[in-house]
């Protein structure tokens, strides 16, 4: 089974790459099932129900997200009422959204953890402990990955090799910067620290250069613009063995 996960869409820009782009590709690598990051799919940052259907018009059949996930409160009642789009399961309890989710692909069931990390982060719960726990819970997915949607390499690092054997691939989200190290660990789990972002190409994570200037020279923080620049789409294809769950190949994407 390919399984496609692709990087934070960013604005309306990173979700027009996207419907431009996925479809086709899609079918030029087999890809059986699509997982994208879209918490910051909505123009100015977040992810609303508009732009996460746009997503889900595009291609993608899931949706995990982070710590901009409750940005825009319209998006609240969605997130409680559906069951293809989750928020880290290491927030607070009583925040809108679940935190795991199940994809019934007939033949196997694929079990889907969206986990914040703690450094420089707002994980209310620690993100080992609570893995722990969730994967308990889906003992009845042959198949399980897990966006680990964390600033620091080490604590990503340390996830992989935590879950190496327990899941089917950790993929790392939340830096925008797509990291070379897409791998396979010891045993049969697949790992990339970052699978990147879908946005503008000559920006700061998506944001324009000046936008970032604000806060990283004056330490003024300014609304999110996301630049009218060419665009590039990332992630990674794991292809996983359906029967065993294990990770039998890792290749990173990047589509400009």
């Amino acid at each position: 089974m390919n399984i496609l996960v692709i990087g934070d869409v960013v604005g309306e820009q990173g979700c027009e790459f996207l419907r431009r782009h996925l479809p086709a590709f899609k079918k030029l690598k087999a890809v059986d099932l699509c997982i994208a990051n879209g918490e910051n799919s909505a123009p100015g940052n977040g992810v609303t129900s508009a732009s996460a259907t746009h997503m889900f018009g595009s291609g993608v059949d899931f949706i995990t997200t982070g710590n901009h996930v409750f940005k825009r409160k319209e998006v609240y009642d969605f997130l409680d009422s559906r069951k293809d789009i989750i928020r880290p399961a290491n927030f607070y309890s009583g925040n809108p959204g679940r935190g795991t989710g199940i994809i019934d692909m007939g033949s196997v069931k694929v079990g889907v953890i969206n986990l914040s990390g703690q450094a420089f982060m707002n994980a209310a719960e620690n993100p080992f402990i609570c893995v722990d726990r969730l994967l308990n819970e889906l003992e009845d997915c042959r198949i399980i990955l897990v966006d680990f949607h964390a600033e620091a390499t080490s604590e990503k690092r340390g996830m992989g090799f935590y879950l190496n054997g327990r899941v089917s691939a950790v993929f790392g989200t939340h830096t925008h910067v797509q990291t070379a190290d897409e791998q396979i660990l010891s045993e049969g789990t697949g790992y990339i620290t970052d699978i990147g972002m879908t946005g503008p190409v000559d920006s700061v994570l998506g944001i324009t250069p000046e936008t970032a200037f604000d806060w990283l020279v004056r330490g003024i923080s300014s609304p999110y613009k996301v630049p009218d620049t060419p665009c590039m789409l990332c992630g990674c294809i794991f292809t996983v063995d359906a029967k065993t769950g294990r990770c039998t190949g890792a290749e990173r994407v990047c589509i400009k």
